[in-house]
């Protein structure tokens, strides 16, 4: 079908926009591949170090005739998603060896999990850790001594960290190489009950423990739809994991064949063969428009706004808040996986998955099929799902009919006409909301502000009954410059609690909201942040403001206001503790959300 003349137009607006950026990447790429690698390159001694732990594989290493892939880990034990990985490597170089090739792993980056740091300050270097795995995967790269790279990764900062060190070695052929989600647990819904019983003293923290290990139980990515799951749908939209890769559960003998046959593709696509696809001709600007495309299809989470507007950046790419929400309003929501319904990823996959969502985008004309991908050929290889056939992948044709319509449904009769991502902008600054799972009669609230500087004194007036009606809860002194911008997941239990009791309801802040929550009207990512003088930083007590998710609008409806002085606030405690100290060169060098709160892009 002919392409939709809203996404050309966008799209060919992200062109314009990034036209100088994307010129000088692509030199910067073209001289890199022009060069090679360097292993054949290098003295006898910098091959002996190189080669040294290879074992069997040193003597092919030292030919230099045969490929050699860089395997850049995220394995760690304490991360249920990440947990898999441990045996990849083995598993990769078995596969490359088998096939005259070669693997060796070029380095491990940081892999820490948000679940364990909400609420804790622990959070506040969440955001940075994506660049300070960009940064640790650069490092293993930079031995150039690869043809391809296979990235394993999955979670929140870990894969948008991966894709920028790819971006920046653009030259360099990358596969994306998931593990999969933990099998299903207790409802989400279930536990997203005893999570709010729990804050208002219903139910015991024993409960409340035996729930969450009901939910979270395995290895495997955590099975609600937030930024990890939308993470790997990205990663086929973009054509960076091989079709239907994303949502088969780790150890089964499909997910070991993906991971074989992942090995075998980076063996092909290298600049040694017939079949050359650098990175940089994958990530182009029509990538990055139906990876947004595949975000607002599926209600993804709100913290891949700031991650791939940073992943676009590092490959010559400009994305700004305007293409999100137009892209947005063009594209219906086709899917409802918690937290904007009760179906986990596993329910999702079944009723036809991300297969059967790119095929049907792609009949409505909602996707660029000309992309190029890991896979060869266009986007239509990933209208396919993947299939066991003895010990090798084959791909079918995904459902041209979903398989559960409560699940998922085709772009002409969708659950919401619009992604419901929208840009919010005013005298407070600009920002974003998610209303995918907001309920309509929620998309305008106004109310009196009540402004806090930090989550824990929210709680702790929700705990001295301080909330009796109406409000705004500003959250503020949470952007990237004042403490890193941690989630604010956890007050999603004690705002639901308030909406539930018929207060309308809704949080402002310069800070995030986790990929799980959503039904609370949510504006985020408001810029500039109040550490930074932003507009956010002259509200007071009582303040009427006005969030219209219909209108795009967030304003201060008070007169003078634009004449107030921004109020400061002592942040020297955010300096010190648990590695803070470390990160105050992040702090003071971050960029603004608006492009990606970045460091290194």
């Amino acid at each position: 079908m002919t392409l939709h003349p809203e996404l050309d137009r966008i799209t060919q607006r992200i062109i314009a926009r990034s036209q100088d950026r994307r010129a000088r990447y692509l030199d910067q790429v073209a001289r890199a591949a022009d060069e090679g690698p360097r292993r054949a390159h290098l003295s006898c001694s910098n091959q002996a170090h190189a080669y040294a732990g290879a074992g069997d594989d040193q003597g092919a290493l030292a030919t230099g005739r045969a490929p050699n892939i860089g395997i850049v880990t995220a394995y760690n034990d304490m991360l249920s998603a990440h947990a898999p990985y441990k045996d990849f490597p083995d598993q990769i170089k078995a596969t490359a060896r088998a096939a005259g090739g070669t693997a060796q792993v070029a380095g491990g980056v940081p892999a820490m999990c948000d679940g364990v740091t909400q609420g804790e300050v622990g959070m506040e270097l969440s955001l940075f850790s994506r660049d300070v795995i960009a940064l640790a995967a650069g490092v293993a790269l930079s031995h150039n001594t690869f043809d391809a790279a296979l990235y394993l990764g999955i979670c929140d900062k870990i894969v948008p960290g991966l894709v920028i060190a790819a971006a920046t070695f653009g030259h360099i052929p990358a596969v994306f190489v998931p593990a999969g989600p933990m099998t299903s647990g207790i409802s989400n819904d279930e536990k997203a009950k005893v999570r709010q019983r729990f804050a208002t003293g219903e139910a015991s923290r024993e409960e409340l423990m035996a729930s969450e290990m009901a939910a979270y139980h395995g290895p495997g990515t955590c099975t609600f739809y937030g930024t990890a799951n939308s993470n790997q749908m990205l990663m086929e939209f973009m054509g960076l994991h091989l079709p239907g890769a994303s949502f088969v559960n780790p150890g089964t003998p499909l997910r070991e064949a993906l991971t074989a046959e992942a090995t075998h593709r980076a063996l092909s696509i290298t600049a040694l063969g017939n079949e050359f696809i650098p990175v940089a001709d994958v990530l182009d600007e029509k990538a990055f428009a139906n990876g947004i495309v595949g975000l607002m299809a599926t209600g993804g989470s709100t913290n891949l706004v700031l991650h791939l507007v940073a992943m676009a950046r590092a490959a010559g790419v400009e994305l700004a808040l305007e293409d999100f929400a137009e892209i947005s309003a063009i594209t219906p929501l086709m899917a409802r996986v918690y937290p904007n319904g009760l179906a986990d990823v596993n329910h999702f996959h079944a009723a036809g998955g991300l297969g059967y969502m790119i095929g049907n985008l792609l009949d409505a004309g909602l996707l660029h099929p000309d992309t190029k991908t890991v896979a060869g050929g266009g986007l239509a290889a990933y209208a396919t799902e993947a299939k066991l056939a003895g010990e090798r992948v084959t791909w079918e044709p995904a459902p041209r009919d979903s398989l559960n319509d409560k699940i998922l449904r085709p772009a002409a009769d969708p659950f919401q006409p619009s992604g419901g991502l929208v840009q919010l902008s005013g005298n407070l600054g600009q920002g974003v909301i998610k209303v995918s799972a907001v309920a309509p009669e929620r998309h305008v609230i106004e109310a009196p502000a009540r402004v806090f500087d930090n989550q824990e004194a929210v709680k702790a007036a929700f705990q001295a009954g301080e909330f009796t009606g109406d409000v705004v809860v500003v959250v503020r002194f949470q952007g990237p410059k004042a403490n890193g911008m941690p989630e604010l997941h956890g007050l999603t239990p004690t705002l639901s609690v308030l909406q539930d009791r018929g207060l309308k309801v809704a949080l402002v802040t310069d800070g995030r909201m986790s990929g799980a929550s959503g039904k609370v009207p949510a504006a985020i990512h408001v810029s500039p942040e109040a550490a930074n003088g932003g507009p956010i930083a002259k509200l007071r007590d009582g303040d009427r403001v006005r969030l219209d998710a219909e209108a795009g609008t967030l304003e201060v409806l008070e007169a003078g206001f634009a004449e107030r002085a921004a109020v400061s606030a002592d942040l020297s405690a955010n300096s010190a503790g648990i590695g803070r100290e470390l990160f105050e060169v992040f702090r003071q060098n971050v960029g603004l959300s608006t492009t990606g709160a970045a460091v290194v892009v």
